[in-house]
């Protein structure tokens, strides 16, 4: 067993608590992330630190909480790297100590400067700040373009058909969601009606680039395939892989033999899509005998939503079936269903297999990972990264976080849970969840609300009136992790 080993991370997309069979899910069955908890450490209290992708991904990689910089919302398809060249990341700590890094899947956090080279070197982007490979969808899949990005360009791409992507139809005869609405194979609810790409409505415009385009069936497939080709040829270690899937978020289109596996429709089928890319990784680590040098952990950039712009079946077929598990919220929330998520992590013969109410947040893994490769962590980087490595690995007397502050998309929404109590700051009202959870809810309060969660875990009763002292301890805490500027001594 390796004392440092490679390190897999495995982050879903928008993967809900209850959205799979080891957190309680009935509805739909989820074997290999099941086996992935029982042969590791299932976290009760496993948290991302935002409720959108790009904040929590900005937050993993950096070890920053995303609201400290600025213009670290859910990225436009023309959006400049957010990370700059020059920043530690996770990938550079682990690069310094020796590791061969990469990153495949989703990266959604900006390529280019002043915006993306779509027909050039795109660059700056994973490769400026630590890793040493990567094969990407650049965007988010409800974005356009629908083209891969390995290191620095657009593979397959024809200088005779130049790719161009915009914010506006490049003319009026440009086809689209409005305008050929009825071609559409899966039609949009709200939203998600510009350029149209194998028969789905995207945000955004682009043309040309059509022997670089993906069909999105085939994304899962790709992931795995890549991701098997890297990790063989990287065996001997040590390596550091970042998977990002795109599964569960929309459109949700798993590849054809997922389609109707499950009763929940294509969001379930995208669950189940995403639970095999996780045993096909299982597999070759096993193939390579390489379970027992390999940590992995599985987590999700955010809670679960339904209906989040395309007429899927999300919320008609959900039946009894709860996506945040006892909690309410979700995509877009402060509340727990936002930001608590599966979160399990594996290392056979050095992890004792069971269940931790400690609290972990993915913020934290770039000092974790630091602390366990031996790399030096610069004070004025990762500036709210914790070492809870001791967690991690299940170690006996363990502490995980004491407090944790969970953001919204844009950062004008707080949560901030210490200990049993959750404190809500409400600045802005925002995208309400179609049906992701039945929790009665008073959605009436001010600016704070006081949750204790041993008694309340779905936050529906705001307890500040009984509890005027704490709720003033809270506020103040709050605002003190907002104003220092780091939470990491």
């Amino acid at each position: 067993m390796a004392a440092t080993p490679n390190i897999i991370v495995i982050m879903a997309d928008d993967l809900g608590y209850g959205d799979v069979g080891c957190y309680g899910a009935t509805a739909l069955k989820t074997p290999n992330i099941d086996r992935l908890a029982a042969e590791g450490l299932r976290f009760t209290s496993g948290y991302c630190s935002a409720s959108t992708c790009t904040p929590t991904r900005f937050s993993f990689l950096t070890g920053g909480y995303a609201f400290r910089q600025k213009n670290t919302g859910i990225a436009p398809p023309n959006g400049p790297a957010i990370i700059k060249p020059g920043t530690v990341t996770v990938a550079s700590l682990l690069k310094q100590a020796g590791y061969s890094t990469a990153v495949i899947g989703k990266w959604h956090l900006g390529l280019g400067d002043p915006a993306p080279d779509w027909n050039g070197e795109l660059k700056p982007g994973p490769l400026e700040i630590g890793f040493d490979h990567c094969h990407l969808l650049p965007t988010t899949n409800d974005r356009v373009p629908q083209v891969f990005v390995s290191d620095h360009r657009v593979p397959n791409l024809d200088p005779k058909d130049p790719l161009w992507v915009g914010d506006a139809a490049p003319d009026e005869n440009h086809p689209t969601g409005i305008s050929h609405r009825s071609t559409l194979k899966m039609d949009w609810s709200h939203g998600h009606n510009n350029t149209i790409h194998n028969g789905i409505s995207r945000i955004g415009f682009y043309t040309g680039g059509n022997a670089a385009r993906f069909r999105d069936e085939d994304l899962g497939d790709e992931w795995v395939k890549r991701s098997n080709e890297w990790i063989e040829a990287h065996q001997g270690g040590p390596f550091f892989l970042y998977f990002a899937s795109h599964d569960i978020h929309v459109p949700r289109i798993p590849h054809e033999r997922f389609q109707g596996s499950t009763k929940l429709g294509f969001r379930g089928d995208s669950i189940a899509e995403f639970d095999w890319c996780v045993g096909e990784l299982m597999k070759t680590l096993d193939r390579l005998k390489l379970a027992e040098n390999t940590l992995i952990v599985l987590c999700s950039d955010n809670g679960p939503v339904l209906d989040d712009g395309y007429k899927d079946g999300a919320v008609e077929k959900l039946g009894a079936h709860e996506p945040a598990g006892p909690f309410s919220g979700g995509k877009y929330s402060v509340l727990e269903g936002g930001t608590r998520t599966p979160f399990i992590t594996r290392w056979s013969g050095r992890i004792k297999p069971g269940v931790s109410d400690k609290v972990v947040c993915t913020v934290d893994l770039a000092a974790s990972f630091a602390a366990l490769a031996g790399a030096a962590l610069p004070a004025n980087a990762c500036l709210d990264s914790l070492n809870v490595l001791p967690a991690l690995l299940g170690e006996s007397g363990a502490k995980g976080r004491d407090h944790l502050l969970q953001q919204d998309n844009s950062g004008a929404n707080f949560g901030l849970r210490a200990g049993d109590w959750k404190l809500v700051r409400m600045k802005a009202r925002g995208k309400t969840q179609a049906r992701v959870t039945r929790k009665a809810r008073d959605d009436s309060g001010g600016l704070h609300r006081l949750y204790h969660l041993p008694d309340d875990a779905g936050e529906t009763k705001d307890v500040s009136a009984e509890h005027p002292e704490k709720l003033k301890e809270m506020i103040a805490k709050l605002d003190a992790v907002i104003a220092a500027g780091r939470s990491r001594e």
